[in-house]
This record gives structure tokens, C-alpha cells and sequence, in this order.
């Protein structure tokens, strides 16, 4: 199935027919989403902040971690969840949509950049726990992480507000300027 069939099969669909025929559920969904993804970014950007030396750096790096990772997955699967349930009564419009797309390449370069620091960067070093702040491999992913989340939160922001406008200028439109 192409791309382009796909779309359409999740825009038809009955989820998709439910959340455009519900005056209640877009609201609850999108509230979900919202507190999901603050509830993702807060989790995250507490970790970086330790791993930058910045904050809670009297807390070891693995207890922080551990406390918050579940947390964090916990959010971000209802973030998928609500986000799909968003995505589906509009599929069409948001495949096309410049905003969307730069959302979805910063997801991946964020889950890209999660797998490298915890299959990578977190083993290489003894001293996590005690040192003020992580090496350098860590500082990185640690930036890159909010840097990446608040590319995020922007660029999901910026799909609100460019869903369904097309701003490309008519072939037969005749500018005067004299």
C-alpha cells in the first residue's frame, strides 16, 4: 500500500469518522496530548538538566533516571495515542503539512538521539552517579534532548495554526503596482 493510499485509509477510517463527527472528543484528546507532551518534556528536560550539571546534581544521575524513565514512557505512549487520534480526522491535511512533517523528523531525531545515549553514551562511564556533571558525550545528548523536545513542542504548535491554509498565490491573480 502506498503512502499516499495509506493516508486516506487512516483518514476513512471509523476512528477517524468519530473524532470529525464528535463535538467532545477533539477537546478531551487535545488536552490529553497537551499534558502528555508537558508531562514528557518535564520528565526529560529534569534528566538533561542533572546530566548538564545544572540541577540535581546532589541526586545520582541512575536514581533520577530511574525514577523518571517510567514516567516519562508512561506519558509519551499517550502522547502516541491522543496524537494518532488527532492525526487521523485530518490525515490528509497534516501528510501535506510542512509543520507536521518537521514534528515527525524531530520525534526521530530525538528517539535517535534517546537510543544513542542510552545504548552508547550511559554505558562508557564509570561515574555517573558521583561525578557534578556527565562527560561530554553526555552534556551533547543532554542538549541536543531539549533542544530536540522544544523543537517539538513548537513545531506542534505551528500545525494549529497552518492546518488547511493554502498561502500559495492564485495563477490568475494580476499584482499592480503602480
Amino acid at each position: 500500500m502506498s503512502t499516499p493510499a495509506l493516508i486516506q485509509a487512516v483518514y476513512d477510517s471509523g476512528v477517524a469518522e468519530w473524532m470529525r463527527q464528535s463535538l467532545k472528543a477533539m477537546p478531551f484528546v487535545e488536552a490529553a496530548h497537551v499534558l502528555a507532551i508537558a508531562t514528557v518534556f518535564g520528565t526529560v528536560l529534569i534528566v538533561d538538566l542533572r546530566l548538564l550539571g545544572w540541577a540535581g546534581i546532589t541526586r545520582p544521575f541512575s536514581r533520577v533516571s530511574r525514577e523518571l524513565l517510567p514516567k516519562t514512557w508512561l506519558a509519551f505512549a499517550t502522547a502516541v495515542v491522543t496524537g494518532l487520534l488527532m492525526f487521523a480526522p485530518n490525515a490528509i491535511t497534516y501528510y501535506g503539512n510542512t509543520a507536521f512533517r518537521l514534528k515527525m523528523l524531530a520525534l526521530v531525531l530525538a528517539g535517535a538521539n534517546m537510543a544513542v545515549f542510552h545504548l552508547l553514551t550511559e554505558r562508557s562511564h564509570s561515574g555517573w552517579d558521583t561525578d557534578r556533571r556527565a562527560p561530554i558525550g553526555g552534556r551533547v545528548a543532554a542538549l541536543l534532548s531539549i533542544l530536540l523536545w522544544l523543537a517539538i513542542i513548537f513545531l506542534g504548535r505551528w500545525i494549529g495554526f497552518t492546518k488547511g491554509y493554502d498561502f500559495s498565490v492564485p495563477e490568475d491573480v494580476q499584482f499592480d503596482f503602480q
